[in-house]
């Protein structure tokens, strides 16, 4: 399965240093996805071209909002652990949207 991933965060500046370590996890993992990341401002823009929706820790009070944005698609949106974030642990957060995806889908 190829799995299509886009971080949100206020500017789109350091999730993509996240989403760079999360490309270098998921190509050790053998795991076929795509990481991209962005301004929140911007994510209704990929509404049909994601399948997890991840955003950023100092975001998080917009999560309700980019929910409302998603209700209606098969998008799994959550926010991501701020020491995950701060700590640019790509991996971590990348098996742990991996597994709320699985389970949102029954898949496993």
């Amino acid at each position: 399965m190829m799995y299509r991933i886009m971080l949100a965060c206020a500017g789109g500046m350091s999730t993509s240093l996240l989403a760079t370590s999360m490309r270098k996890a998921g190509d050790e993992m053998g795991i076929e996805m795509t990481v991209a990341a962005m301004p929140v401002g911007n994510v209704a823009a990929v509404r049909e071209d994601i399948d997890i929706l991840l955003i950023g820790p100092q975001v998080r009070y917009q999560i309700e909002q980019v929910k409302k944005i998603y209700q209606e698609l098969p998008v799994t949106v959550q926010v991501i652990d701020s020491l995950d974030y701060g700590r640019m642990l790509g991996e971590k957060v990348l098996k742990q949207a991996l597994e709320t995806y699985k389970l949102e889908r029954g898949r496993d």
